[in-house]
């Protein structure tokens, strides 16, 4: 059975630059504004949430609509195994 993948391993980068930039903004109000309770915190999260999206769409970026990017997974085993076989074969320095 294959474990369901991080969704980091395939969200194309903007969306997490979004993500991370709207968690920033909540930590940054969350002490700013003195922020403690769970609750508080959280509808400042979804609003920074919110407001980042509204920035993405304002300026033509749908997040639904893009395309997953590369397995990150896939990526590693791909190039562990070229390193692999650049290894074994490595190509010859011309002496000239």
């Amino acid at each position: 059975m294959r474990l369901p993948c991080p969704l980091a391993d395939f969200a194309p980068t903007i969306i997490l630059k979004a993500k991370d930039f709207a968690t920033e903004i909540t930590i940054f109000n969350t002490r700013e504004n003195n922020l403690s309770s769970e609750g508080a915190i959280s509808r400042e999260h979804v609003t920074n949430n919110q407001a980042v999206r509204n920035t993405l769409l304002e300026r033509g970026i749908r997040p639904e609509s893009l395309s997953p990017a590369e397995d990150v997974k896939k990526v590693e085993r791909r190039l562990a195994s070229e390193q692999k076989k650049s290894m074994k074969n490595p190509e010859k320095l011309d002496n000239e």
